[in-house]
């Protein structure tokens, strides 16, 4: 049954009009609508949004929590949640379709390819919401907040542009500030070991993900990060 839905997930979301696809890691070719050929690169805006509006990236999306709250949150930017898992967008693409929401696309393609997509500049802010933590050493390169990744989200981000960090992981959360302090280009802007255990100072931090309730349900502790790139000293 479990495989069934899914196979009919992967059926309807093709024809889906807010989310677009690549299938083949070596060939960057994005497709849209019933797999037709589309180049969104730099054109994001006014490409797919209709309205120009600052543009915002939630990575390894899952279902979308934080691209549906945020596109709800503030009308006046966009926002695309990006994940490799199709059944999982599935869930968060059709809500924003059923609830019109015009300010919230998914883009179904792996992260460390995420620069074939997105221009120079062309992305004001990044959420990393309850990634998994690849605790492994051998792993490493696989963190979303590694230096692996973190030259790519430089490419993107506008000047100035911010990237949140909201986990459950202390490993993570740890090697993300190890990370922070080893580079020059990088600085803390708000930096929380338990968000929860004073009013939260965001209100973007009110939303919460599937995986953030059943983590809070087990008593873990939520972190929050949020930096940017500066210049280098």
């Amino acid at each position: 049954m479990a495989s069934r839905n899914k196979l009919q997930k992967f059926a309807e979301i093709v024809s889906f009009p807010n989310v677009y696809e690549n299938y083949d890691p070596k060939h960057p070719q994005l497709v849209g609508i019933n797999h037709e050929p589309i180049d969104l690169k730099g054109k994001w805006n006014g490409g797919h949004f209709k309205i120009e509006h600052p543009l915002v990236l939630e990575l390894a999306c899952g279902r979308g929590e934080y691209s549906l709250g945020l596109g709800e949150m503030y009308p006046s930017k966009n926002f695309i949640g990006v994940d490799v898992k199709g059944a999982r967008i599935w869930k968060g693409a059709k809500q924003a379709l059923d609830s019109k929401m015009n300010n919230v696309a998914f883009l179904r393609t792996r992260i460390e390819q995420i620069n074939l997509f997105f221009d120079k500049a062309e992305v004001s802010e990044i959420w990393i919401t309850f990634p998994d933590p690849f605790l492994k050493d051998s792993k490493e390169n696989r963190r979303l907040t590694s230096p692996n990744f973190l030259n790519r989200y430089k490419e993107i981000l506008e000047p100035g542009g911010i990237i949140n960090l909201k986990t459950d992981s202390p490993e993570l959360y740890a090697y993300t500030k190890e990370v922070l302090v080893e580079r020059d280009d990088l600085e803390t802007i708000y930096d929380k070991d338990d968000i929860y255990s004073d009013d939260l100072e965001f209100q973007e931090l009110e939303i919460k993900t599937y995986y953030e309730r059943s983590h809070l349900l087990d008593g873990r502790k939520i972190k929050f990060l949020k930096f940017r790139f500066v210049d280098e000293i």
